[in-house]
């Protein structure tokens, strides 16, 4: 028997571990499959035509550190922010101030209208004096003879209703109605025949001048400053405008004896 010398080299021989004598089929290929299967790396591709129809997906995003913000764009930004929400509305003040505002427009249109247009003959017959309390009160007084189907009386009202509004302190404002036949020696004695007619008394009750249907307001308003200042005479004692005829009245008895209407 012939004797086995060791290698020189010490090295042995070892029969492969992968030989089919001693492994099985199923066993090879799946330790082949393992040992040869590749491993895939993400990749990382740059597109050099941007019109290529391929599209691809990128398996990163790109993530931005936030750095500092200047002045401008933080403007920038605050403006977009208040330009895309809802519109502004007037705050309680503004509502205050449009309200009082429009209180006070209205107040004004009204007493305007009130005075120029709004005034009757009746309101101001009713605020008149009494005839007789005017000749016992010791002040000047201005006596209109009117008629409530009288178109001049009715436009002259308003300027009668300032100036009396503007004196009445100092001078009795008194309404006597034509048609009624309390006043029918009144109207004889201050010789009416056309209506508006305006008697100017002293303190005393007696007749300083008269001024007859429609004239410019000035003349009666410098007669009855000339009262109320208490001067012996009045610029304008005996002036006669436009009228109506007295002799159109209607004639009514007075429902109340002291009534001045």
């Amino acid at each position: 028997m012939a004797r086995v010398a060791p290698n020189p080299l010490c090295l042995y021989r070892f029969r492969p571990y992968l030989q089919a004598s001693h492994s099985s089929p199923s066993l090879l290929n799946s330790t082949f499959h393992y040992q040869t299967k590749p491993r895939k790396f993400p990749a990382v591709s740059c597109q050099t035509n941007p019109d290529s129809s391929e599209t691809s997906t990128p398996t990163e995003k790109e993530v931005l550190e936030p750095g500092p913000v200047s002045d401008d764009t933080k403007r920038e930004d605050t403006g977009a922010s208040q330009d895309s929400g809802l519109p502004e509305f007037p705050n309680k003040d503004v509502n205050k101030r449009i309200a009082v505002v429009s209180l006070l427009a209205a107040a004004g249109l009204f007493l305007s209208s009130r005075l120029d247009f709004g005034v009757s003959l009746k309101d101001i017959s009713v605020a008149a004096l009494p005839y007789e309390e005017a000749l016992s009160n010791g002040k000047p007084t201005v006596v209109e003879f009117y008629a409530d189907w009288c178109e001049v009386c009715r436009e002259l009202a308003p300027d009668v209703y300032k100036i009396e509004q503007q004196y009445k302190d100092r001078v009795n404002f008194v309404m006597l109605n034509v048609d009624n036949t309390k006043w029918e020696q009144e109207l004889d004695e201050f010789g009416v025949e056309g209506i508006p007619h305006f008697a100017f008394l002293d303190r005393e009750g007696n007749e300083e001048g008269n001024v007859v249907g429609r004239l410019p307001r000035k003349y009666l308003l410098e007669n009855v400053e000339a009262l109320a200042r208490g001067e012996g005479s009045i610029p304008h004692a005996r002036v006669v405008g436009q009228y109506s005829n007295a002799e159109n009245r209607k004639v009514r008895s007075a429902v109340d004896p002291r009534s001045h209407g």
